[in-house]
């Protein structure tokens, strides 16, 4: 669970009507009623929902509930995870040889992982192996950035859409002033009010929905290109016969020093071991 993104939202929205209420030092609960006006809902979630859907492909739209899942959990690529399981094949490889993978290539459940430990088994080029599985990198990191852009996109439209709702309550402002009357000056600042309202709730849609969404989704997706980067380094080292202890260190300069030692109970401990050996020669 993304504990992070969930207080910083709700923490966000807490603040934001706190302030709402607040009449300088007084609270004022009955204030928040004044940023309620459900014309402006309409025409900002509308039309940003609306201008999505004709962007985007119908797949993409149908996708959100899955992007909310993927952005809440950050516990899917543990780097360490995947170094002691290479650090693993390579024992096996270098004891029974690159076939003796093959069961352990079908028991993974990662199908990327799965896939470049087949290639090997299957003793294809090392070249054309790494092209692969390269590529497969990249075009997977391209479909995260267009689901990424689809937010971004309705970040920046949101705020455009609040601000058609502010000239449509103005509009309507204007058309019903009506000076001649005793009561007509007086209406402009409550009608200015509800006016200036789509504004916020656009603002609130870009900057407390949407981009912190595209923020997360970005960040998922630098973890599972830092976990496929270092099964690709792996998986290349141990088909060329790599040393399982040599190997590790290699894998481990993916990380940064701290989280060497802090990443995973079991990994922690063994990444820090070859370091303890060189120490005491």
């Amino acid at each position: 669970m993304n504990i992070v993104y969930i207080i910083g939202i709700v923490a966000a929205f807490v603040v934001m009507i706190i302030g709402m209420m607040l009449d300088g030092l007084k609270f004022v609960p009955l204030r928040i009623l004044n940023f309620g006006d459900p014309a402006s809902v309409f025409i900002v979630v509308g039309c940003t929902i609306a201008v999505l859907a004709a962007s985007f492909p119908t797949e993409a739209l149908k996708s959100i509930p899955k992007h909310i899942g993927i952005l809440m959990n950050t516990k899917k690529y543990d780097p360490m995870k995947y170094i002691d399981q290479l650090v693993e094949l390579a024992q096996v490889a270098r004891k029974n040889g690159l076939l003796a993978l093959e069961e352990q290539g079908n028991q993974q459940e990662d199908p990327f992982f799965k896939q470049c430990i087949m290639l090997i088994v299957d003793n294809n080029d090392a070249d054309q192996v790494k092209d692969i599985m390269m590529n497969d990198i990249e075009q997977s990191s391209a479909r995260h950035e267009d689901v990424a852009n689809m937010y971004d996109t309705g970040s920046a439209k949101a705020p455009a859409f609040g601000m058609i709702g502010t000239l449509v309550g103005l509009i309507n402002m204007l058309k019903g002033m009506d000076m001649d009357s005793a009561e007509g000056a007086g209406n402009i600042g409550p009608a200015m009010s509800v006016a200036l309202i789509t504004t916020l709730y656009g603002c609130i849609l870009a900057h407390m929905i949407f981009s912190p969404i595209a923020s997360q989704l970005r960040a998922r997706d630098q973890e599972e290109v830092l976990c496929k980067q270092i099964i690709v380094e792996g998986i290349m080292s141990i088909q060329s016969g790599a040393n399982p202890k040599f190997l590790r260190e290699k894998l481990l300069t993916f990380m940064s020093q701290k989280d060497r030692g802090a990443e995973g109970e079991g990994g922690g401990k063994k990444g820090k071991a070859p370091k303890e050996k060189k120490a005491k020669k």
